[in-house]
């Protein structure tokens, strides 16, 4: 090996769920870039349309609907991507789902659909394309990266209380399966600070120079930091990292204080 394709990813096959919008999106164009071929998950036929015709341009993409909130949809999911193909050399599980509420108004369906979609659905998931992902192993393992959050890391006072929790559920989840799948499948989980998403824009436009100088990089993600921190844990330059969680928030959570730390649910 040289030094020149310890990051080439091409010809790798990814799936990536939630992947027809925000960081899904950014995750799956910059995959194709990079020469990947990329299955995209999403909910909705109208935006499985959407994501295939905006991202085929880039490359070999098959966007796939499919409700993952449900097992059934899992295992539709799971035997859609079998349709298009005998292996997998990678799984993002970026698909989730969010709630806010105050504390005594937040609702018990809140847990019930916040852990199922975040923590249940990338399990179980994991468990359906295995199989797939085991084939695709060779000298360089497969891969599964879990995208959790930075409201995992620290106590947001934002109150979507199911979210956090369930992202630093997914932390340790990934820590439990690197241990099981290894060697074969190495399992790592990245946790987003802010991006400008969707999902984000009402808090970016009422906010946004506020979190800027919060972080200590002055700025919020770009594509190209998720992209690349995706395209390294994909690629042979990080064999020898499993268990991991790696915030991707300009330094945010390493370096704040309590006071300055005004976190944002982060979700696609």
């Amino acid at each position: 090996m040289t030094t020149t394709n310890y990051f080439d990813i091409s010809g790798r096959t990814v799936l990536v769920t939630g992947g027809a919008r925000g960081i899904g999106l950014m995750i799956a164009e910059g995959l194709l870039r990079a020469g990947a071929t990329v299955l995209v998950s999403t909910r909705k036929t109208d935006a499985a349309e959407d994501a295939q015709q905006a991202l085929s341009e880039y490359g070999n993409v098959h966007a796939i609907a499919a409700d993952i909130s449900t097992e059934e949809g899992c295992r539709e999911l799971a035997e859609q991507v079998r349709s298009h193909t005998n292996h997998l050399d990678g799984l993002v599980n970026n698909a989730g789902a969010t709630w806010g509420a105050a504390f005594d108004e937040f609702p018990p369906s809140a847990w019930d659909k916040v852990l199922g979609v975040n923590v249940k659905t990338p399990f179980v998931l994991a468990q359906l394309v295995r199989p797939l992902l085991e084939a695709g192993a060779g000298a360089d393992p497969s891969r599964i990266i879990n995208i959790g959050s930075i409201d995992g890391l620290a106590v947001p006072n934002y109150e979507n209380y199911s979210y956090s929790a369930s992202k630093a559920a997914v932390h340790h989840l990934t820590k439990h399966m690197a241990s099981t799948l290894a060697p074969s499948i190495l399992v790592n989980a990245i946790a987003p600070g802010p991006f400008p998403t969707k999902m984000m824009k009402w808090v970016i436009d009422e906010r946004g120079e506020e979190m800027n100088r919060a972080n200590p990089l002055g700025r919020l993600g770009r594509p190209e930091d998720i992209i690349g921190l995706v395209t390294f844990l994909l690629s042979p330059a990080s064999s020898f990292i499993t268990g991991t969680t790696i915030p991707l928030d300009g330094g945010l959570t390493s370096t704040m204080s309590v006071a300055m730390y005004d976190p944002i649910n982060t979700q696609n």
